[in-house]
């Protein structure tokens, strides 16, 4: 009898152990081909920013070495997903197709199309949940709507039942006698050359699961203990630095959570991954959330003309302000900010410069290596106000009082900001007051 492979879609669970797609295709008990498809073809959907290629194209090359290894079959295809996978079920004859599942409406509309699809022509296709705790339609409030609290949300997570427990690593995947071609993944152009600006980044990370799996042991032993008191000072190297690694799904958030709830003291984490669930809960109900305000009222909130040249400074580093600068080259150099100071540069573009929060969520996007389609718009939308559970437009965060808090001895500003300019490019009291008096003319502006 001859068999029918199973495909498994690879797209940001990048990982072998806890991935209940490859399991299952195990499971079926067939031979497995891992797929990996770079879909800039199918509309609305969002290419990852210069910073995030970097990271896909090492950690893509990461898992294909660990597929191999395995005896599995590796192949990275480009263009619009459902024409790639039709087109491989095709070429081998493929039984089954399973995934883990998207939560981002366009990619939700391309997943339902490729399943009906499939199914149609006889296809096995099959999606699980492998990225959230919680998946989004089973939390729900007492009235049966989705929740804009975090607080209240966490609270009704927390009463359902445990995240399951991690699958196992699959240890051999079988080969298929005959494999497809695949692309070559230098070919993809994911790296920067001309010029290379990933210098920094090669020095900071390592991507691939088995690095994000020492990591999450070295954060449980050495930092955990103290990242309740200390994870607000940029400085003391508490935070756990996860953040790429759940973006692309070098490891799963039923592997942290298990991982770390058997240790003392992990309570604050794991609401930290609560509020990552929170934002990805949110993109499921709004998936418009990179571009529209999530409270209406903003709609009319009047933005002043941009200035390029004070965008620029703030992308650069040149503001004037301290942790400011700070907090934006440590973002250019290494792909990465500490969350503190991502609130606080943002805080000052919105609020002192009075530039609207999408021109900030797009340079973050381009510029994290753990950008995604939740948690970045989510978290810009709540620095501004007009997102859910929000910090009131009012709080505004002083970035001095804010260095004289958490990096008072200043070495996270001498690290990065040593030679940055002296003199502020705005009056951080008077730049308040005028955000003060923007968001008053919003409120009474007739809607």
């Amino acid at each position: 009898m001859t068999s029918s492979p199973s495909i498994v879609w690879f797209r940001d669970d990048l990982r072998l152990a806890d991935n209940p797609a490859l399991s299952a295709a195990v499971d079926r008990g067939e031979p497995v081909i891992a797929v990996y498809v770079l879909d800039d073809e199918s509309p609305g959907l969002r290419m990852p920013g210069g910073a995030a290629r970097w990271w896909l194209h090492h950690s893509l090359d990461s898992l294909r070495e660990r597929v191999t290894q395995r005896g599995g079959a590796f192949v990275l295809r480009r263009g619009a997903a459902d024409r790639v996978l039709a087109e491989l079920v095709d070429e081998t004859g493929a039984g089954a197709v399973f995934w883990n599942r998207r939560y981002g409406g366009v990619e939700r509309e391309v997943d339902t199309r490729i399943k009906a699809t499939l199914r149609e022509s006889g296809v096995e296709v099959r999606s699980f949940g492998g990225s959230l705790l919680f998946e989004p339609w089973t939390v729900r409030t007492g009235g049966g709507t989705h929740f804009s609290v975090f607080t209240p949300f966490w609270r009704a997570c927390l009463a359902l039942p445990a995240p399951r427990a991690p699958l196992p690593e699959p240890r051999d995947l079988r080969r298929p006698r005959s494999t497809p071609a695949s692309d070559r993944l230098e070919d993809w152009r994911l790296l920067p050359t001309a010029p290379d600006w990933a210098g920094g980044l090669r020095e900071s990370w390592q991507p691939g699961e088995p690095a994000a799996r020492a990591r999450l042991r070295d954060f449980l032993v050495d930092d955990l203990p103290s990242y309740d008191s200390a994870r607000d000072e940029p400085s003391s190297g508490a935070t756990s630095l996860l953040s790429p690694r759940l973006r692309w799904g070098e490891l799963s958030p039923f592997t942290v959570w298990h991982e770390a709830i058997a240790n003392e003291g992990a309570g604050r984490f794991l609401s930290e991954i609560g509020w990552r669930e929170f934002a990805w809960h949110t993109l499921f109900h709004f998936p418009d959330l990179a571009t529209r305000n999530l409270r209406s009222e903003f709609d009319g909130f009047p933005w002043p003309r941009l200035k390029p040249t004070r965008l620029e400074a703030w992308q650069r580093g040149e503001t004037g302000i301290p942790l400011v600068d700070a907090g934006m080259r440590e973002l250019w150099r290494t792909g990465f900010m500490h969350n503190r100071v991502r609130m606080v540069t943002a805080s000052f573009l919105v609020k002192n410069l009075l530039i609207d929060w999408r021109h900030g969520e797009q340079w973050f996007w381009d510029t994290l290596v753990d950008a995604d389609d939740a948690s970045n718009p989510f978290n810009w939308q709540w620095v501004a106000g007009s997102g859910a559970d929000a910090a009131p437009y009012f709080r505004v965060f002083n970035p001095e009082l804010q260095a004289k808090k958490f990096d008072r001895d200043g070495h996270y500003v001498r690290k990065w900001a040593r030679d940055a300019p002296a003199d502020p490019m705005v009056d951080l009291a008077e730049t308040r007051r005028a955000a003060l008096a923007a968001y008053e003319t919003m409120r009474r502006t007739p809607r």
